[in-house]
């Protein structure tokens, strides 16, 4: 176990960085208007990091009305223009790599050295990808498809779009949210969660000091309740992108459709990880840790749900046990840090509550429990493995979001696409096997927007991330994010000048 061993004042100085408020508007740092504070709070100490005022419908109606104004310069730029402002973005955020990674493993309790390798590469390589795939933007010509007619299509910008991101991956959130759409010439006015604004508000400036104009991109500090529905409903937000639960989600659809905006949800995940009776062992044991317990597990695209063949089963059970009880949970800002805390103590008494109710059902093989001592006042928890659980039973159903790994037997390769098709999710899976025809039908049969074989977790730029089913609908990430973010528009012209003269005749008559 490792204690904190820094002041929450040493680690990052958010107090100072944002004196003058938690809200991004038209290029400045302002302060809110709802007459409410919030204070964003150390998972791993319990201490005071940042009191801000929240965002109300004011400040949504002031960015939104930044982002109304700054759109017909920022869509009338070429995409040349755009892609040299993202390249230079790209390199601010390069620059001030440690800053990001200090604040947001800080805000979120995330092991520094998975924001220093994952988080912070990850976002700098997204603004890399969007700044190139800001020139390929293309339309499409259809020729002479209609006698002396030429057609092609347009791809335009939307306008502003609104978006809501959640706590878990704040920083990569924002970049999800915000690169594809400006990239496609719209503006933005995002939402982080109020308890993890830090990396959003520092991702908005930096790119000021990129020089993208002001105005393009704004954040709005505040609840959901207050300031996210106010802004799915403004009415000049042309699109509502949100990634978050399930439950939330249908809450935000039907805010959204009362002004028939466009709509991109990305939403819960249960993932299951299918290991074969042929599969590596000890490779699968590995993915199932290191998949299970990514940010401790508040990845919507974790392994929640492992299914093995009953050959492997009780092996596989006593071995993933035996590498969980050696991961290192402790202070974020440690070296030897493996699993920091939950994002909150709110969250961390959700995750103990599931389990403590699986004990009336299921084996808790390892974890199971809220480590003393030193991290007593943080909102730690310890890896856990629930085996034999039925099908049916909330672990098995329900969203834990924790560092939680259900694991059940199957016995047919049948049952096993089966049980891991058996939620109402279908975000991610993975499938385990050496067999090149059985995972291929894996690939085939799992209705998951993303299927690993042989691996779960990894992300790159250039792919489509999404789910299928209740985990919403939509891309994030990849050059199939731009369909999200743009419209397409029928443009036809008449090549000889009597056309439209013939045409009249045709339908009317002579006159």
């Amino acid at each position: 176990m490792h204690s904190p061993d820094h002041a929450t004042a040493d680690r990052f100085p958010a107090q100072d960085r944002f004196s003058e408020g938690a809200q991004y508007i038209a290029g400045r740092l302002t302060k809110g208007t709802s007459g409410r504070a919030h204070t964003v709070v150390d998972p791993a100490t319990g201490e005071d990091v940042l009191t801000y005022e929240l965002a109300g419908p004011d400040d949504v109606d002031a960015a939104v009305a930044a982002a109304r104004e700054a759109f017909p310069g920022w869509a009338g730029a070429t995409p040349g223009e755009r892609s040299d402002a993202l390249h230079r973005f790209a390199a601010v955020l390069a620059d001030r790599a440690e800053d990001f990674a200090r604040a947001e493993s800080l805000q979120c309790g995330k092991p520094l050295k998975l924001t220093r390798e994952f988080d912070v590469p990850g976002t700098v390589d997204n603004a890399s990808f969007f700044a190139g795939a800001a020139r390929q933007l293309q339309g499409q010509s259809a020729g002479e498809y209609s006698g002396d007619h030429t057609s092609y299509v347009r791809r335009e910008p939307i306008g502003v779009v609104g978006s809501i991101a959640p706590w878990n991956y704040p920083l990569q959130m924002a970049a999800w949210k915000i690169l594809p759409a400006i990239a496609a010439g719209n503006t933005i006015v995002l939402k982080p969660a109020e308890i993890t604004p830090l990396t959003s508000l520092m991702f908005a400036q930096a790119a000021t000091a990129a020089g993208i104009p002001d105005g393009v991109i704004n954040i709005v500090s505040g609840t959901g309740r207050e300031a996210g529905e106010h802004l799915v409903g403004h009415p000049d937000v042309a699109m509502t992108s949100f990634t978050g639960s399930t439950a939330v989600g249908k809450r935000v659809a039907e805010v959204a459709t009362a002004t028939v905006k466009r709509l991109h949800l990305e939403l819960g995940g249960k993932a299951p990880f299918l290991v074969f009776d042929d599969a590596d062992l000890d490779a699968a044991v590995n993915g199932a840790v290191a998949g299970a317990l990514i940010n401790t597990g508040q990845d919507c695209t974790a392994a929640t749900r492992a299914y093995v063949q009953r050959p492997l089963y009780e092996a596989f059970v006593e071995r993933t046990a035996a590498l969980m009880d050696t991961v290192r949970v402790g202070d974020p800002f440690a070296p030897g840090t493996d699993l920091g805390p939950l994002v909150s103590h709110v969250q961390r008494d959700r995750v103990a509550g599931f389990v403590d109710r699986a004990r009336s059902y299921a084996r808790v093989v390892c974890g199971g429990e809220a480590p003393q001592g030193d991290l007593k006042d943080g909102a730690y928890y310890r890896p856990t493995l629930i085996a034999d659980a039925a099908q049916d039973s909330e672990a098995v159903q329900s969203e834990i979001f924790g560092p939680v790994l259900v694991v059940l037997p199957f016995d047919t390769d049948d049952e096993g696409i089966r049980l891991a098709n058996d939620t109402p999710y279908g975000l991610a899976a993975s499938a385990w096997s050496r067999d090149v025809y059985r995972a291929n039908r894996a690939t085939r049969e799992i209705k998951a927007g993303c299927v690993w074989i042989n691996d779960h977790i990894p992300i790159i730029s250039e792919m489509p991330h999404g789910g299928y089913q209740a985990s919403g609908f939509g891309k994030d990430m990849s050059a199939y994010s731009f369909e999200e973010y743009t419209q397409v528009k029928h443009v036809m012209f008449d090549n000889t000048a009597v056309a439209a003269k013939d045409w009249h005749r045709t339908v009317f008559g002579d006159r």
